[in-house]
């Protein structure tokens, strides 16, 4: 029952909402809006409670399987449930504040809680089915819901990034399917006869190679397109600034780690058909696109834009730990998993607070922040912090944990370019949030977004949603990089168990 109702309770909002679309919109709009974001948060909250039980009982030993094995949790997919429910609870709360201060019109609300509610539907099916196709069925739908809400603020700009995230996300959906499709056969090939995770990883062993080869292959670069892998991540940075901040937070925090999931599952599959050197192309390519986010780092100028290079910059980093062989590189990725999907849900949710502020995402426009809006200016700084490794913060342990584990299984020449990539983008993020912080505006620059520095009054207060959320994220961020609890730990332990063949 409870796989049944994580799932069940966001698709409920989103018919409900969906039914509220249908209705003429009325004097009261502004109050049917507040019904569904109510309704929204009260979702979210019974998600995040039920997948905290469930990932409590699976770090305990315990299974979960539905409908006859077609849906099946264990504790990978129990992590990435629980961080889906994580950030989509607190980007709910967020949006309570967030959206009504930035988007009067009434009755325009109702389409976001639509497809915000379909969005996390779809996002907790994909962990949760066991059948590959229909992963990639669910997998696509994400990208339905998200593309309404990435052009949620009807500019050029927003509907220009829109459609280049579904052209890119189609043509990546089409090699995928290929992939899947060819797996399928190599599954036939073997003798198999369930198509599902725990199918493939039975007959991994008879396999023939070359089939699997290319069909994983396939399906790295086509999903690798809705992740955010470089060279197909071009759709990414303009998606991620363009959409609400508190869809940014989902699409960065956690939809790319849903479907990076989807390719971690396949690993230890390759690993027991033993396919010569496909851990090395997944380190490859993971090296790729952490370098070329970290240098694209250093000469961005939106802000939300900065914080979306650098997922681009952390997927290639657990691209890499999955890559590694070994138990302590495969705890790292997970580790890492957890850390990212914390620290840039919070990153987003200041940028929100920045934006909101300073009504600009242009870099070079926003100076004195903290004079402006202490609130906004300490979360942004604490976020750039965060993301960027400092320590004692998560990231700084995971990735730390990922190059120690490099070092003992000898990969020295992975270890220092990434160690290198991870330094540039450390600096790159800093320097840009430094000056924004604490800068001071250029003598002869009357851009409106430098008034807030010398004009605080006119500023008005962050919604009180908003603050809960940047202090509850702050916190919950500071505490997993001072203790790690025993039942988180050992989710992530058995989490990354399933990486392993």
């Amino acid at each position: 029952m409870t796989l049944l109702l994580i799932p069940g309770l966001p698709l409920l909002a989103a018919l409900l909402s969906g039914a509220a679309m249908l209705r003429p919109k009325r004097p009261r709009a502004r109050a049917s809006e507040r019904v569904l974001a109510g309704m929204t948060i009260v979702s979210s909250v019974l998600v995040l409670l039920l997948a905290s039980k469930m990932a409590w009982r699976v770090a305990a030993g315990a299974t979960f399987t539905a409908l006859s094995g077609w849906v099946s949790v264990d504790a990978l997919g129990a992590l990435i449930i629980l961080l889906i429910a994580l950030v989509g609870t607190t980007s709910a709360i967020y949006s309570w504040g967030y959206m009504a201060r930035s988007y009067t019109e009434p009755g325009r609300l109702r389409l976001y809680y639509a497809n915000y509610n379909l969005f996390i539907f779809s996002m907790l099916a994909i962990p949760m089915v066991n059948e590959p196709t229909l992963v990639w069925i669910f997998v696509e739908l994400t990208t339905v819901s998200s593309a309404l809400l990435v052009s949620f603020e009807n500019t050029e700009a927003a509907l220009e990034a829109a459609w280049k995230y579904v052209a890119l996300s189609l043509m990546g959906a089409g090699i995928a399917l290929l992939g899947f499709l060819l797996l399928f056969s190599t599954l036939q090939a073997a003798g198999g006869e369930s198509y599902t995770w725990q199918g493939l990883q039975h007959v991994a062993a008879r396999m023939p190679p070359a089939l699997l080869t290319t069909s994983f292959v396939l399906i790295l670069v086509g999903l690798g397109t809705k992740v955010g892998f470089v060279p197909l991540h071009t759709w990414l940075p303009d998606a991620h600034s363009q959409a609400p901040s508190p869809v940014c937070a989902l699409l960065s925090g956690i939809e790319t780690t849903s479907v990076l999931y989807v390719i971690l599952r396949l690993l230890p599959i390759v690993d027991s058909a033993s396919t010569p050197g496909m851990r090395r192309w997944v380190i490859g390519f993971g090296l790729l696109s952490a370098g070329t986010a970290a240098f694209l780092l250093l000469q961005v100028r939106d802000y939300k834009r900065l914080f979306a290079f650098s997922t681009v910059e952390h997927m290639g980093i657990i691209l890499v730990a999955a890559g590694l062989a070994g138990e302590a590189a495969h705890f790292a990725a997970v580790y890492q998993i957890l850390a990212h999907t914390v620290t840039k849900s919070f990153c987003f949710f200041a940028a929100g607070a920045a934006l909101l502020t300073v009504k600009t995402r242009d870099i070079s426009s926003v100076r004195g922040l903290i004079g402006a809006s202490p609130i906004a200016a300490i979360a942004l700084l604490l976020g750039a912090l965060a993301i960027a490794g400092a320590p004692p913060l998560p990231l700084f342990m995971s990735e730390f944990a990922i190059l120690r584990a490099g070092l003992a299984s000898g990969r020295y020449l992975t270890v220092a370019l990434l160690a290198l990539f991870i330094v540039i983008a450390f600096f790159g993020i800093l320097l840009h949030v430094n000056r924004m912080v604490f800068g001071s505006p250029k003598p002869g620059n009357h851009e409106p977004a430098t008034q807030p520095a010398t004009a605080p009054a006119a500023i008005m207060p962050l919604p009180h949603t908003c603050i809960a959320v940047l202090i509850a994220g702050g916190a919950l961020m500071i505490a997993l990089g001072l203790v790690l609890p025993s039942p988180l730990r050992e989710l992530l332990r058995l989490a990354a168990a399933g990486l392993r063949r």
